[in-house]
């Protein structure tokens, strides 16, 4: 599955059911919503979610990473599909008022529009799950995976509760569920991530070339595997490392972040992740920058502005000199 701008729509409008034409751009956003949340959650890692990851070819390589750009793209089509249906923007779809009426707990009964998750998981399945044509252990991996992207949609959903009764004294409430915001969803996928396990498959009885044989070794390999853990079934290259046939940048030149009051602690331990555990040196980079300011209107009709100068100081992984530890550069302030 190639998750680039607006592959998977236009790839479906080509060879899915004419009934699904209309859900394209919502299927097109949501997957570049993934692929954004995906850049967020990986900005300080030494792999950061680059647009050639998402290159078909990249996308064969059965990674640790491969498994989240699958499972957090599906997550994206499933949000925008639900969204926009509960919003009325796609055609015969609406709130999910299927429990109304019902009683969900003490205190509490359903009502409300609630998000129809039934809806965006049903399509984004047609959609995301229609590219994987293989019957092979790679594309029940990928398949596996996009399961776990749209659960992770529903294990982060919010019920959203409001009070009745005399007085506002809350005798009663409505409740509906709701969709989290996105992030919470990117959140918990990189959680999924972090414990993403390694699936062993017996490559004995796949190659025997019997395919009953070899559909027995991927379904006993996914036996004990749970619909929210992310799979893979190859070891990551190194991420320092330029790698041209890879499509890998390496670390070198790469941001990290040494000060700042709301740092996050993988944020904080971004450079030495980056450069230091990479054989590499942070090198203080500080720039010039002059914009207008303090400008003033003069009546009629002409605005003064002062030229004001400020330093950035950006820290960036850095070759390391011959004997060089774990060492700052400074260098001179450079133009604008």
């Amino acid at each position: 599955m190639y998750l680039g701008h607006a592959w998977v729509a236009s790839n479906f409008l080509m060879t899915g059911p004419k009934a699904y034409f209309p859900y394209a751009r919502s299927v097109q956003v949501g997957t570049q919503k993934g692929i954004e949340e995906c850049k967020y959650q990986f900005a300080w890692d030494r792999w950061n979610c680059p647009d050639s990851a998402t290159q078909p070819k990249r996308l064969r390589r059965g990674t640790r990473e491969t498994s989240i750009l699958h499972a957090i793209s599906a997550a994206g089509v499933m949000y925008t599909l639900t969204r926009n249906c509960s919003l009325g923007d796609l055609e015969n779809c609406g709130c999910d008022v299927s429990n109304n009426g019902k009683i969900g707990g003490r205190g509490w009964l359903w009502g409300g529009c609630s998000d129809n998750l039934d809806f965006g998981e049903r399509i984004s399945k047609q959609y995301v799950d229609a590219q994987e044509t293989g019957q092979d252990s790679r594309a029940a991996v990928n398949l596996h995976n996009n399961a776990a992207g749209r659960t992770a949609v529903k294990a982060t959903v919010k019920r959203i509760c409001r009070c009745h009764g005399m007085s506002e004294s809350c005798s009663l409430q409505t409740c509906w569920t709701q969709l989290s915001d996105f992030r919470e969803i990117g959140n918990y996928l990189k959680i999924k991530y972090n414990e993403a396990r390694k699936l062993d498959i017996d490559k004995k009885r796949v190659r025997a070339g019997n395919s009953a044989d070899s559909r027995g070794a991927i379904v006993d390999a996914f036996g004990h595997v749970a619909q929210t853990e992310l799979i893979y079934l190859e070891d990551s290259p190194d991420y320092c490392r330029r790698n041209a046939s890879l499509g890998l940048h390496g670390t070198e030149g790469r941001e990290c972040l040494q000060h700042g009051a709301d740092l996050t602690q993988w944020e904080r331990r971004s450079c030495r992740r980056l450069c230091h555990e990479c054989g590499l040196r942070v090198e203080e980079r500080r720039t010039e920058v002059v914009s207008s300011c303090n400008c003033k209107f003069h009546w009629c009709c002409r605005v003064n502005c002062e030229d004001c100068s400020e330093i950035i100081v950006k820290h960036v992984c850095a070759k390391r000199e011959a004997g060089e530890g774990y060492t700052f550069r400074r260098r001179h302030i450079g133009p604008k």
